[in-house]
């Protein structure tokens, strides 16, 4: 306990600065901007004990960016503005290359899956802006459409494409879909939080006009 009185402001140091290091690692936006304010408020008490003035005051004045970013991020999250869904042919070769890019990613989530572009499923791309966040593969029998994939990037990830693609946007409805079945397996899967219910190793989702 002696060691640790006489040391804590160094641990502290070390502690915020490390942290401001791993903040800088986040692929995922909202995660780097809360774990770096996180790290800011951290080296203000530090530097305020040193009397380092200009440190502290270059902390607050990042602590406040990341709090304006954190704050319309988290609007972003359920703002269903922020998302388009665009749809594109199996065989489009954007699509194909964004399937080959984020492939290991892909695989992380969805273990079996294999992409093929001669096939009759139906393929969306998630944008936000001119940034291709997500896509989305089905293949539709009558009214029931099956998912056999549904990715977002890591980037992100803490955001809500998949609420956006499957309760807001009328991409379901509009095409006459009234039942949505993922595919078993899936990793770490969210669906739940979107109003899906579990039927075996897949969810279910009765889809709302």
């Amino acid at each position: 306990m002696t060691w640790l009185a006489d040391h804590w402001l160094d641990l502290l140091g070390w502690g915020g600065s490390a942290l401001l290091v791993y903040s800088l690692l986040q692929a995922s936006v909202l995660r780097l901007r809360i774990l770096n304010a996180i790290a800011c408020v951290i080296l203000i008490v530090f530097n305020w004990v040193l009397g380092v003035w200009p440190m502290v005051g270059m902390n607050v004045v990042l602590v406040a960016i990341n709090a304006w970013f954190i704050a319309r991020l988290g609007r972003d999250r359920h703002d269903q503005t922020a998302f388009e869904v665009l749809e594109v042919a199996p065989s489009d070769e954007y699509l194909r290359h964004t399937l080959r890019v984020h492939g290991a990613d892909i695989l992380k989530f969805n273990p079996t899956f294999v992409h093929d572009p001669s096939s009759d499923e139906d393929a969306f791309l998630v944008q936000r802006g001119d940034e291709t966040v997500g896509v989305v593969l089905l293949h539709t029998e009558g009214d029931t459409a099956h998912v056999l994939l549904d990715y977002v990037t890591p980037r992100y990830r803490d955001f809500s494409p998949g609420e956006f693609v499957w309760r807001r946007s009328k991409l379901l409805s509009d095409r006459g879909i009234r039942h949505v079945v993922t595919s078993p397996g899936m990793v770490g899967a969210y669906y739940g939080r979107l109003g899906f219910v579990r039927s075996g190793d897949s969810w279910r989702l009765k889809v709302t006009s």
